[in-house]
């Protein structure tokens, strides 16, 4: 059958308008167009050779002119485009769609909300006029919620009559305002965000709910949920003890569940649940859960004194399929963490429902939106690897570290004697082979296991973002280069020889190799190549590169995470999908802003200073009222052992681990506002009280640091000192050390340099005033600055705050310390400069 393409001139005058005749058509046969269409599958912008060439090799289109033949190709081209942004905008319109359905939604809730609360309070309000002087009995009727009796597990009707009863009050949850939910801060709902985001406010334990569009069907959906070791980096196991169909055509299940704790410093958690899943009349799915009883119940764990038994109150998942396709998923998440077995700094990270939030809740929505958009095509991964390998090897990171963070007894950790000094724990797991899969069996590879060495610190003010992203960016910082070797060496059988490893030069460069990311960025897997050269003479030019798989979360500045973590492991270059996973890596968990007695910028173990509900009490230092941010930083290091080497890597590693807390330690001090003396959040005044002891500061650093004088001065009094170093020729900067910095304090000559005034001066930034070398150049001269207190910059040229360019001859930048010796502010002298 002939196949008519309109080709209508448009009259233009041009050779192709002269060919056709005005509301002419050219047809094309079905052959024609298949041989068209043959090509343009393989090339959709043929050359005019191409399409010349086209004529002679297909005889059915010799009747065809070039011209013609490029007309086609264009509004192919034309229609295809026209597809993709339909499908793009009916997408976006199902998105809306859905978005406009959960806004609806959740307007109608508030108002019932609302109908509620004018409801209570106008009841209140008559039983106030009600109440007399003399004593009434009936005010001690009190409104309460019976208490599901604990049901015999074998008892499928008594076990039916729990599971509706979690439905009912999981979907008031859900959809109803059985909950006081407010939304989640720094989670507007959007067109472009995961969906609406919501917390709890006033209920027993913490709540979290999300409701988003996902693009798979609703059976998919419950599928991955259910599955919650596959997405919830907390899970540790999930087992489904009995699982039997309810009468309504929906199944029950009795779970037992372990959650890994995030630190050193917490047991872990376990729950006994029985979870419900059915279909509601509107063939919507619901996937609910609750658990069975508080305490007891359960099966029997030979680990169970290393588990504190928690309770999940009626939680789940709505899946409600959409008219366009996919999906509407409301979860929600309602736990009791049992927040008084942990010690009380850590407390905000067992009843915070924003915490739940980030590390559950969203996580869920996440996941299942990046699953439907690997299977659509949407997601393209480097080397050539499948989503479904990535993702086992950001799973087996994160759970290796966890396991050795936790240090079960059922996975074969035993802890090891301290030498008295209770700052690093050692466990030990000879049950744990690190060797390859084809070398398991080889009874020439000597016996052993694996030794973790961690330990747990509370950073005070400093950004969790800005130090991941420095260990990661800066390793030479911290990292042996020769432990990393020896680490790597463990993928080959009867490498572990730790006294005869050879020692081997780091180069210091490190390449960086991206192998995926999430959707929204906020987590990617990456490899990472470490360039090293053998010492000896005999094997010089040998070259001793060492792979790590490298797992990163929270590094972007804007990220708003429940965890920031560095997680690596040492690979074979090959990097087989079998390859053989031993963890290492830092975690920093932000605590709430709290006003306690801890003081500013100190990094405090924790290990052997912190018992239950007595943290506070125990850590001295400022007592000012000063709000502070805290975090939390868990550090774990595994290392293989061969037996009759345990004690010499046992020492190894306990001090391996206490240098890079040293370094933690001297890098969060770089890298924190202080909040000793003045206040770096506002420019200083000129003779305000603040800028003479900035002054004084400023010369006594630079006399410390560089070992010269910068006024050339005996005078020791603050204004004096201010004067001078006002007037003084060379242009002298401070900014200040936050995760933008911004300049706080200059001279005159500074102020004529940036070509602004002390008012101003605080919305120019470090960054501006370099250009793309300069800045390249300070970020190679800032390890050298934060670890020897100065540096000195080759000449170069800056830009002005009015973007005029200024050149220097040299700068000097050095690290400004005050009273207490704690890292204030950075300052920059900049010699003999002028404007370009």
């Amino acid at each position: 059958m002939a196949m008519a393409v309109a080709m209508r001139s448009g009259g233009s005058g041009s050779s192709l308008d002269k060919q056709l005749d005005s509301g002419k058509y050219v047809r094309y046969t079905a052959e024609q167009v298949e041989a068209l269409e043959r090509v343009y599958a393989e090339c959709p912008k043929p050359s005019s050779i191409r399409r010349q060439q086209l004529i002679r090799e297909c005889p059915i289109l010799s009747n065809i002119e070039p011209k013609q033949i490029k007309v086609w190709f264009q509004n192919r081209r034309c229609r295809e485009k026209q597809r993709k942004e339909s499908s793009r905008l009916q997408a976006v319109n199902r998105k809306l769609t859905a978005m406009n359905k959960l806004l609806m939604e959740e307007n109608e809730r508030l108002q019932k909300q609302v109908s509620q609360l004018v409801h209570e309070n106008a009841y209140m309000r008559q039983q106030l006029q009600k109440v007399s002087l003399a004593n009434d009995t009936s005010c001690e009727s009190v409104v309460t919620t019976p208490q599901n009796p604990l049901r015999d597990a074998s008892n499928p009707a008594g076990l039916l009559s729990i599971a509706e009863e979690t439905l009912q009050e999981y979907l008031s949850k859900a959809t109803g305002t059985a909950v006081d939910w407010v939304q989640m801060p720094g989670m507007k709902p959007g067109p472009d965000s995961i969906g609406i985001v919501a917390i709890s406010h006033s209920c027993t334990g913490v709540a979290a709910r999300a409701c988003g569009l996902v693009n798979l069907e609703p059976t998919k959906i419950a599928e991955i949920l259910k599955d919650r070791p596959s997405w919830f980096r907390d899970c540790r196991s999930l087992e489904v003890f009995t699982m039997f169909p309810a009468g309504n055509g929906g199944t029950i299940e009795l779970i037992y569940m372990q959650m890994y704790a995030p630190t050193t410093l917490a047991p872990a958690r376990d729950f006994w649940t029985i979870r419900y899943t059915t279909t509601l009349e509107d063939n919507s799915l619901v996937v609910c859960e609750r658990s069975l009883s508080g305490s007891g119940g359960g099966p029997s764990s030979t680990a169970a004194h290393q588990f504190v038994r928690a309770e999940m109150l009626p939680s789940g998942y709505l899946i409600r399929p959409c008219d366009g396709g996919g999906s509407i998923v409301h979860i929600v998440d309602h736990l009791d963490l049992e927040a008084w077995s942990v010690p009380e700094v850590l407390r905000p990270l067992y009843e915070s429902p924003g915490v739940l939030a980030q590390k559950m809740t969203t996580s869920a929505l996440r996941y299942i939106r990046q699953i439907a958009q690997e299977m659509s095509g949407e997601v393209v991964y480097a080397l050539g690897r499948q989503p479904s390998v990535l993702r086992t090897y950001s799973q087996k990171l994160s759970r290796g570290f966890n396991d050795a963070v936790n240090g079960f007894n059922d996975d074969g950790w035993s802890t090891m004697g301290c030498d008295g000094v209770e700052d690093v724990v050692i466990a030990t797991n000879s049950a744990k082979k690190v060797c390859h899969a084809s070398s398991a069996n080889d009874l020439s590879v000597p016996p052993g296991g694996v030794i973790c060495a961690k330990a747990s610190m509370l950073l005070q003010n400093v950004p969790a973002a800005l130090l991941v992203r420095f260990l990661r960016e800066h390793r030479s910082e911290w990292a042996d280069y020769n432990i990393d070797a020896y680490s790597a060496a463990s993928l080959k059988a009867g490498s572990c020889a730790f006294p005869g490893l050879r020692p081997t030069r780091f180069s210091g460069s490190q390449i960086i190799m991206p192998l995926a990311h999430t959707v929204e960025n906020e987590e990617f897997l990456e490899v990472i190549r470490l360039e090293g050269q053998a010492v000896g003479q005999d094997d010089s030019s040998l070259s001793q590169d060492i792979h790590l798989l490298q797992l990163c979360s929270g590094v972007d500045e804007n990220a708003v995470g429940a965890c920031y973590q560095l997680i690596f492991a040492p690979i074979d270059e090959l990097f087989p999908d079998d390859a053989p996973i031993l963890p290492s890596g830092f975690r920093v968990i932000p605590l709430e802003a709290k006003t306690d007695n801890l003081s500013a910028n100190r990094t405090l173990d924790l290990a052997s200073s912190l018992d239950v509900g007595s943290a506070s009490n125990q850590l001295c230092g400022d007592t000012s009222n000063t709000p502070s941010s805290r975090s939390v930083l868990t550090i774990a290091f595994q290392f293989p052992y061969e037996v009759h080497l345990l004690d010499s890597v046992a020492v190894m590693a306990r001090q391996y681990v206490r240098s890079i807390v040293s370094a933690v330690q001297r890098v969060s001090l770089a890298i924190s506002p202080s909040q000793h003396g003045l206040n770096m959040g506002r420019s200083l005044s000129l003779g305000s009280p603040e800028a003479h002891t900035l002054s004084t500061w400023i010369c006594q650093s630079y006399t410390y640091h560089v070992g010269a004088e910068l006024l050339r001065t005996n005078c020791e009094n603050g204004e004096s000192l201010l004067k001078m170093l006002w007037h003084h020729q060379d242009a002298i900067l401070c900014c200040s050390l936050k995760t933008q910095p911004v300049f706080t304090f200059a001279n005159q000559a500074g102020l004529d340099m940036l070509e602004t005034t002390l008012v101003a001066l605080q919305d120019i930034t470090l960054d501006r005033i370099f250009d793309e070398g300069g800045r390249k150049a300070f970020c190679s001269d800032f390890a050298k600055l934060m670890h020897q207190g100065y540096c000195h910059l080759q000449s170069g040229v800056c830009l002005s705050g009015m973007g005029r360019h200024v050149s220097y001859e040299q700068a000097v930048a050095w690290k400004v310390l005050d009273e207490a010796s704690n890292v204030y502010c950075l300052a920059f002298s900049f010699i003999n400069w002028s404007f370009v």
